[in-house]
């Protein structure tokens, strides 16, 4: 065990060599010239937690007491040659992150190089066609996701307004590689640079094409499942002054996976989006409907692990910790749904305007189930090895998912005084949206106060008030912040949610927090000391169960 143990930091101390041979040969090879047209940059992160042990909040025992997660990326590029590589350190994970990270390694590195209109990048990637319906490889440190490729990526530009894109690869799972292999192709046409008769017209069309298909063996000892399964897309955009439209259609052949209960039916999803703006005005309208768009590079993956393809959120991120409590995370197999969003900037100088001017922004958004019905009277809905279940693309199943209305006032008040009012009322299905089977549906009534003042010789002092009422779940909630920076150096904060509401009293607890922090150039620490509570965060539709902890925590960031 020993010896293993010792050959596994060899072998990393050894990689790590390689690649500092890697990038630093070049300088050796070519000296002072080779220094002129060499640009380094990066960037690190580590993010430590020593856990205290807190039964009373139902935070898990940590027996190493403390997790680190941390990364570094160094990136290099000469003339038409660019580098890069990101080491990775888990010693373990931090709670609410995926155990299968724990280690240390380099799972991204590539080198790239452009000649005239072709651009080649070989090693790892991160690439989006469209709006993600059908790719999207991509990473999100704060939801422990990277689903990174790890091959071959093209990029062709053989007129000005015409892209072509080819990848193929595997994806990364934790220090692995996922079974499944992706290839695709993807093309953008700008109408108006490629169509003479188009240059001078104030009208802006750009059109897109896709196809992704993926290849994994079929073992399964039950059914006989497909080994390659392809997704195409077909995308336009519209712009004219202050208007602006786009759709983007998706459609994936049959897929049985462990996502949709191993059905055999196509998929499908549409995008459009649309907004009008001009001064003081904005508005944005935003629908959907995806059905059985799960898409992954195995069929057996759940949760977060090995997604080809994203399918964008239509409800309204929230940037508070209670407005924040009860986020919406997209639903795969099948959903529909719409937001809407009113910004209007009533006018300095008016009586509702006040010295400065008051804007005013509305939002309403909402997520429900879509019709399925029977294929057949000896067949259920969702039944595996069948087609699975037959929908009207046009009609709404019988459940909601989710529902919130947003209203929202910001002012300054004056030179040294500027103030945001919400109020937020959600509709939040536990049963769907976390996979329970006997919870109630949340009705919360979400009101922040936030408020920025500031004070001579760069300081600024900020203040939050928040109180999210409701019966169901776990009660309501009060919190409370306070914010104390001395710019461009130092802040100070104190914070406090209460669950008072809570009808188990041993649970009505307070989840503290203070924290400082200082920063220089372009690095910054903070330290902060307290409680976190159990839920779910999400980003993007994309979400990550968080336990219960308590400790102490310390953030580094720099840049160079």
């Amino acid at each position: 065990m020993k010896n293993k143990l010792i050959k596994t930091y060899v072998n990393k101390l050894r990689l790590l060599i390689n690649a500092a041979i890697i990038f630093l040969s070049p300088v050796f090879l070519y000296g002072g010239d080779f220094l002129q047209d060499l640009r380094i940059w990066g960037d690190f992160q580590l993010d430590a937690q020593y856990y205290v042990p807190d039964s009373i909040i139902g935070a898990p025992e940590v027996p190493e007491k403390i997790l680190m997660n941390s990364f570094a990326n160094i990136n290099m590029s000469y003339k038409n040659f660019s580098f890069g590589m990101r080491y990775e350190s888990y010693q373990n994970p931090m709670l609410g992150y995926d155990p299968r990270y724990k280690g240390s390694g380099i799972p991204y590195r590539y080198v790239s190089y452009t000649q005239d209109m072709l651009e080649v990048t070989a090693g790892s990637f991160y690439e989006q066609f469209g709006s993600g319906l059908i790719f999207r490889s991509y990473e999100d440190k704060s939801l422990g996701i990277d689903n990174a490729m790890d091959g071959i990526r093209l990029v062709y530009r053989p007129v000005n307004g015409l892209t072509f894109k080819g990848v193929i690869g595997e994806q990364r799972l934790f220090f692995e590689k996922g079974p499944g292999i992706i290839r695709g192709f993807d093309t953008d046409i700008i109408l108006n640079d490629v169509v003479s008769s188009l240059s001078e017209s104030k009208s802006r069309w750009i059109i897109g094409a896709g196809i992704v298909s993926k290849y994994q063996r079929d073992s399964d000892p039950l059914y006989n499942l497909p080994e390659n399964v392809a997704a195409g897309t077909g995308r336009v955009r519209f712009s004219r002054s202050a208007f602006n439209v786009s759709a983007e259609y998706a459609h994936k052949v049959n897929d049985p996976s462990a996502d949709n209960n191993f059905i055999y039916k196509d998929g499908q999803a549409l995008v459009i989006n649309s907004s009008y703006s001009v001064s003081g005005f904005g508005l944005l309208i935003t629908a959907k409907r995806i059905d059985n768009m799960a898409f992954r590079s195995d069929r057996y993956a759940t949760g977060n692990d090995l997604n080809i393809n994203y399918l964008p959120p239509t409800t309204k991120q929230h940037i508070y910790s209670l407005t924040g409590m009860y986020p919406y995370a997209t639903q795969m197999t099948g959903e529909a749904g719409i937001l809407g969003e009113l910004t209007y900037r009533i006018p300095r100088g008016s009586t509702l305007g006040g010295q400065f001017g008051t804007t005013i922004t509305v939002n309403y958004s909402i997520a429900n189930s879509i019709h399925k019905e029977q294929i057949h009277d000896t067949i259920s809905i969702g039944q595996s090895g069948t087609p699975g279940y037959k929908s009207d693309f046009f009609r709404l199943g019988d459940e909601k998912y989710f529902e919130d209305i947003n209203v929202e006032i910001s002012r300054r008040i004056s030179r040294t005084l500027r103030g945001k009012l919400s109020y937020a009322y959600i509709e939040y299905n536990q049963n769907v949206i976390e996979g329970y089977v006997d919870k109630e549906m949340v009705h919360a009534h979400i009101v922040v106060a936030d408020f920025l003042h500031r004070l001579p010789d760069r300081k600024s002092l900020r203040w939050e008030l928040q109180h999210l009422f409701t019966k169901q779940d776990n009660g309501s909630w009060a919190m409370a912040l306070i914010e104390y920076n001395i710019s461009p150096n130092w802040f100070f904060s104190l914070s406090n949610q209460y669950n008072y509401g809570n009808e188990v009293k041993e649970l009505q607890q307070h989840y503290y927090s203070v924290a400082a922090g200082y920063t220089h150039n372009a690095t910054r620490f903070e330290l902060s000391y307290g409680r976190q509570r159990e839920g779910v965060i999400c980003v993007g539709g994309v979400c990550r169960y968080v336990p219960a902890a308590t400790g102490l925590l310390l953030n580094v960031t720099s840049t160079f």
